[in-house]
């Protein structure tokens, strides 16, 4: 069995193409092996191994890729979204304990100096002159005693930080076996071969490229075409380049690819897409239903988070259904329903749990979270995911949204999610996320942030009277802010905690 980076790519068929990008040659999969012997002979020589974490800021696109593949065959990868500031880096670096940054050579941003002022080790790449997409070789500023151990199954592959909005960040550290088994789940789940070919759009410092996008292709002998990051002017255009089978994004870059699928039929005819993945936040039903229509393929919407090495649920393919609103069925750990305070699987609505060979062995040097997060029964190891929800009859998993977002108005408890579709029906309105306002006597009050379509007239009192005649009076939003664009993490997706902060909401609600 497959159960490290290593294993995952090796017995597929040396001349098939495994990593592309615009405008290059393809990087075969004999290649894509060469290149990670080669990377870890270097990276041995400067006194890295399996031990040693390695920090990787480069941009979006096949270097990003395979260095992520070939790094972490040797070593620990811990990739860190390039937007950051250099007290960000210093903060990273320092958590991770990383011996050495990876950098494109050239760079002299704030990375570097945060990796300077830690005295760590810096790796430069360099792409060779007309070489394949994802080919590179490293250089180093200095070097340690040369070192040999390579990973095992049980060594960490990857390391990510969770996108904490409400406290400091949780270092994740996910095994070789991790990844490798979370790999084989979205492939078997996505039924994918050597024919499939992904455009991958997805920031690859984020769980969802980097499991989804690569490493489950490559466990499967299909190939990845790299954009340079997300692009909605730009999209159709790479599509057409690429000709992919399927591409995976967040709900945000699905509907900022419809508003222009209009006046690209023509590309989304001559691609034929087998199926489009949506993951990372919960998709609108309206927008399932329109991506479906407007691509005439299926919308395979999967559940996801880090501590799972990306993938716990899955709308399957057809025959069977894709329920617009659903997260799918169980799709590689065992996923199930548990009480929210006591140590004990429940019927009904609940906190998600899992437990599988994809999930974390705990957050490193934090004792506290993971008593608070994982428990045993019966045997089994089960990881609380945070999100509440329940199964229907038929198996499929529905969300109510996560625990610290439902909206608590004088102990009513409203879900985020269930707002969101009401107001996501209005004709008007084409993105919202309902958020918690506080409130002096009730607690929270529910609140919207919606962006309306085009030359909209509609008004916040408008979307109200529209809520009011679908939800019960204590679910319709009493505050409703219209914006041209609703604030975004770095991965895309929107973030319902400290969205009335972020709005200036929070003195106005005391008031």
């Amino acid at each position: 069995m497959t159960t490290t980076l290593k294993s995952l790519i090796a017995p597929h068929s040396g001349e098939l193409p495994a990593i592309g990008a615009p405008g290059r040659d393809w990087l075969s999969y004999d290649a894509l092996r060469k290149l990670a012997d080669d990377v870890a002979a270097s990276l041995n020589d400067m006194g890295i191994d399996a031990d040693d974490r390695v920090a990787i800021v480069l941009p979006n696109g096949p270097e990003m890729a395979t260095a992520f593949v070939t790094v972490a065959q040797a070593a620990t990868t811990a990739p860190l979204n390039p937007a950051y500031r250099e007290e960000e880096y210093s903060f990273y670096l320092e958590d991770l304990k990383a011996k050495a940054l990876l950098v494109e050579d050239g760079y002299d941003g704030p990375a570097l100096v945060a990796a300077t002022k830690l005295g760590m080790m810096v790796l430069r790449l360099s792409v060779p002159e007309g070489a394949a997409a994802g080919a590179f070789t490293l250089s180093s500023d200095k070097t340690d005693r040369p070192s040999s151990r390579a990973p095992g199954a049980e060594d960490v592959a990857l390391i990510l930080h969770t996108s904490g909005t409400t406290s400091r960040p949780k270092i994740v550290p996910l095994l070789q076996s991790n990844i490798a088994a979370s790999a084989r789940h979205i492939s078997t789940s996505l039924a994918l071969t050597e024919a499939d070919r992904c455009m991958n759009v997805m920031p690859l410092f984020h769980i969802h490229g980097l499991i989804a996008a690569v490493a489950a292709s490559l466990s499967s002998g299909a190939s990845i075409w790299c954009a340079p990051g997300f692009d909605a002017l730009r999209f159709f255009g790479w599509m057409a380049e690429a000709k992919p089978t399927w591409y995976t994004a967040v709900p945000t870059m699905h509907q900022a690819i419809l508003s222009r699928a209009g006046r690209n039929a023509e590309v989304i005819e001559r691609t034929g897409l087998r199926f489009l993945r949506s993951s990372s936040a919960s998709l609108p039903a309206q927008v399932m239903v329109q991506l479906r229509e407007t691509f005439g393929a299926p919308v395979i919407e999967a559940y996801g988070m880090t501590e799972a090495a990306h993938q716990m649920a899955c709308n399957p393919l057809p025959p069977r259904a894709q329920k617009p609103g659903s997260v799918g069925v169980e799709a590689g750990p065992k996923v199930r329903i548990a009480h929210e305070t006591e140590n004990r699987l429940i019927d009904g609505t609940g906190e998600v749990v899992i437990s599988g060979p994809n999930v974390t062995p705990g957050y490193e040097s934090n004792p506290e979270a993971n008593d608070k997060n994982f428990f045993e029964v019966d045997g089994a190891r089960w990881f609380r995911t945070g999100d509440q929800g329940a199964f229907d009859e038929e198996g499929y998993l529905h969300l109510t949204g996560r625990l610290k977002e439902i909206i608590n108005r004088g102990g009513e408890k409203v879900s985020p999610l269930e707002v969101d579709g009401v107001l996501l029906d209005h004709p008007d309105v084409t993105q919202v996320v309902t958020f918690a306002l506080p409130h002096p006597k009730l607690g929270e009050e529910v609140a919207a942030a919606v962006v309306l379509t085009e030359g909209s007239a509609a008004t916040e009192k408008d979307i109200r009277a529209f809520a009011a005649e679908r939800v019960a009076d204590f679910k319709v939003p009493r505050k409703v802010v219209i914006l041209d664009e609703i604030p975004k993490g770095a991965t895309g997706k929107m973030q319902r905690i400290g969205m009335a902060e972020k709005l200036g909401l929070v003195e106005g609600a005391a008031g």
